[in-house]
């Protein structure tokens, strides 16, 4: 059946039957649920060309993506989040636009989308403290929504995982185990996330009373490789780290891997903490084993997170009169084998 046949046989006209099938405001509620229970009795799919012309959107999700030669979001954590937020435009009909462009070429793919208006929405990541995409943005008047947000959050929508307090809980637990040589090993500093993480653990080790050693601090696009190279070169020095608070559980793993290699067993020799976005094939393994989860980690899922800033857009999308959306989300912290007793 298609759109004319289930209009013919409601009475209806097929504008009136797209819009009550999208839930427009005009339809009214009996109409609509009249509408929707013909559909499912017919087993009736909207067909995408149809909803377009219907509701004059263009039913499409844009996401650009800088490249900047670093491996910031193409990466796992990336992957997750795009798998969350394309279910969600899935199953409401929405197609995604990836676009892929150099650092220079952002304003020029924004302005395009808006001129060409071959999206309905943006959906805005990995901001920096003071993002000149949000100001582009509010000007060509594209709803969006920031994954993260900016040192002045106010005026947009946004939905942000509360980094400051995560990291100094995560740094609290590590100087209650008798750690004072602790190493940062943060995510891109130009990237908002990382500086509130950076913060966290500064005004932690501050109350404390407990000097931070720059030797002991490093920020780098969050790869294995990273934690690998900067914490085997930390872990050779005479006055080494006992501890390592980590960006990501990828980096992390790369810590792992350097302790190892010099006989040092984590949650004994040395301890660390990471962040864990959950990743769906880079699990904290054992979470739910009765030793505990291979890393201590502050966690949040970066799924539920690209579902969660997907459903906002689109609530936006319906309603863009409405004020701005948003989300501070708290983070859990779980213990796992990877922290211990400083040792003596």
């Amino acid at each position: 059946m298609n759109l004319r046949q289930l209009s013919e046989q409601l009475g209806l006209s097929q504008t009136t039957v797209s819009r009550a099938l999208n839930g427009y405001p005009e339809v009214s509620e009996a109409t609509r649920l009249r509408v929707q229970a013909a559909a499912k009795a017919a087993n009736y799919t909207p067909n995408s060309r149809a909803r377009k012309l219907a509701t004059g959107r263009s039913m499409a999700i844009g996401h650009v993506i800088p490249l900047s030669g670093k491996e910031e979001l193409v990466n796992p954590i990336f992957a997750d989040f795009i798998t969350g937020a394309g279910g969600v435009y899935a199953r409401e009909g929405y197609d995604l636009l990836l676009s892929m462009v150099p650092l220079e070429g952002v304003e020029d793919a924004y302005r395009q989308m808006a001129t060409n208006a071959s999206v309905d929405g943006v959906m805005v990541q990995a901001p920096k403290l003071d993002d000149p995409r949000i100001a582009l943005l509010q000007d060509l008047e594209l709803p969006f929504v920031v994954h993260g947000r900016t040192a002045e959050p106010a005026g947009y929508s946004w939905l942000d995982v509360a980094n400051a307090r995560a990291f100094r809980r995560a740094t609290d637990l590590l100087l209650d185990l008798g750690h004072r040589r602790i190493s940062l090993l943060n995510g891109q500093e130009t990237l908002d996330f990382a500086l509130r993480r950076r913060r966290g653990f500064e005004e932690a080790m501050a109350a404390r009373g407990v000097p931070v050693n720059p030797a002991f601090m490093h920020s780098a696009a969050m790869t294995e490789q990273y934690g690998h190279r900067t914490a085997s070169a930390l872990l050779d020095q005479d006055d080494a780290p006992t501890a390592f608070l980590v960006s990501s559980i990828i980096t992390a793993i790369g810590v792992r891997r350097a302790a190892g290699e010099r006989g040092l067993r984590t949650g004994r020799d040395i301890s660390i903490i990471c962040h864990d976005d959950v990743l769906s094939y880079m699990a904290n393994d054992g979470i739910n084993a009765p030793e505990g989860p291979a890393f201590t980690a502050t966690r949040s899922s970066i799924r539920a997170a690209g579902e969660r800033c997907a459903e906002m857009l689109l609530a936006l999308i319906d309603n863009p009169s409405q004020p701005p959306l948003q989300e501070l989300w708290e983070t859990d912290l779980s213990l796992g084998r990877s922290t211990g007793p400083a040792p003596s």
